[in-house]
């Protein structure tokens, strides 16, 4: 349960980061909520997965959803480079997160 709450929280997290990209181009109210409620739920989450996670296997995996969820949401939605070395350094993120996980 506490895998899913942690996922959770980074996905989250990228709303947030939504609703910041959002908030530079236009500020206003339902842009400040996105950006806002995001961020609250995905700490919210991250506090209750850490009951039981150990911090660095923790954080390493909220931060690691967010980024590569953010340079993705980017891609797509923000029209953000998709050359193979970004991709590659995506990749790289992910595997980071993967060993973290497997020795910790």
């Amino acid at each position: 349960m506490d895998w899913l709450l942690l996922i959770s929280a980074g996905l989250m997290e990228i709303i947030g980061v939504i609703g910041l990209k959002r908030v530079a181009q236009n500020n206003n109210w339902m842009n400040n909520l996105i950006l806002i409620g995001g961020f609250v739920i995905s700490f919210q989450l991250l506090v209750r997965a850490m009951e039981t996670i150990p911090l660095a296997t923790a954080y390493a995996v909220w931060t690691g959803v967010g980024t590569v969820g953010a340079a993705i949401v980017g891609m797509i939605f923000f029209k953000e480079s998709k050359g193979w070395l970004r991709l590659g350094c995506i990749l790289g993120v992910i595997f980071s997160v993967i060993g973290l996980k497997v020795i910790g």
